[in-house]
C-alpha cells in the first residue's frame, strides 16, 4: 500500500496577503538587502530562481518582496520594499506593518507602466520600530531610493520616474485593487 503524502504549502502565492484583524501584511521575500542577485518566484515551478545579477558595486538597498494573491498593473504581484534590521532570505514570509507607497512609473520605449512599491516595516525589528509613516523616514531616504530605481531600470533599457509618496490609506486602496485583479 502506498504511503499517503501529506499536503504542504509549496506555493507562497497562496498565502493571504493581509491579516484583516490587525492589518499586518504577509510579505514574501524575493531579494534580500545587500544582494547583487535578483531573485524572483517562478510560479510554474513553484520555486525561487535567480533572475539576474547586478553589476559590481550595485546591491539592493533594502529587502524586496511581494504581496501574495495580488496583481499590480505591471502584471506581477504588488511589490513591497521592506525595512528590517537584518537581511531576510528568499522565500520566507515576514509579517509587516504598512507605512505607505512609493508611486513610480517605468517607461519602456513609449509604453508607460505603473510600478508602485508598497513600503512596510517588519513587525519584528528594533531599528524601525518607531516609524509609522513614510514621512517619518529621513529626507535622503527617498532620494537614494529614486537613484537606485533609476539605475536599476536603466540596466534593462527602461526609464523610471518617481511620481510621489502616498499614505497608508492610498496603499491599502492599491492592495484592494491588486487583490481584485488576481
Amino acid at each position: 500500500m502506498a504511503k499517503k503524502r501529506s499536503k504542504s504549502l509549496g506555493d507562497p502565492t497562496l498565502l493571504k496577503p493581509l491579516d484583516k484583524q490587525d492589518g499586518i501584511l504577509q510579505v514574501i521575500i524575493e531579494t534580500p538587502k545587500g544582494s547583487r542577485n535578483k531573485f524572483a518566484f517562478d510560479a510554474k515551478q513553484k520555486i525561487f530562481s535567480l533572475k539576474k545579477v547586478l553589476p559590481a558595486g550595485m546591491v539592493f538597498p533594502y529587502d524586496f518582496g511581494f504581496l501574495p494573491q495580488t496583481i499590480a498593473p505591471d502584471g506581477d504581484p504588488i511589490d513591497v520594499l521592506l525595512l528590517m534590521d537584518e537581511p531576510a532570505f528568499p522565500g520566507i514570509v515576514v509579517r509587516s506593518r504598512l507605512i505607505g507607497v512609493i508611486e513610480g512609473e517605468q517607461l519602456e520605449g513609449k509604453k508607460k507602466i505603473r510600478n508602485d512599491r508598497l513600503v512596510a516595516i517588519a513587525e519584528a525589528n528594533h531599528m524601525y520600530a518607531n516609524i509609522r509613516r513614510l514621512s517619518d523616514l529621513p529626507g535622503k531616504f527617498l532620494h537614494e531610493l529614486e537613484d537606485f530605481f533609476v539605475n536599476y531600470h536603466s540596466l534593462e533599457g527602461k526609464r523610471y520616474k518617481l511620481l510621489g509618496c502616498k499614505t497608508t490609506a492610498v496603499a491599502l486602496q492599491l492592495i484592494e485593487k491588486a487583490r481584485k485583479a488576481a
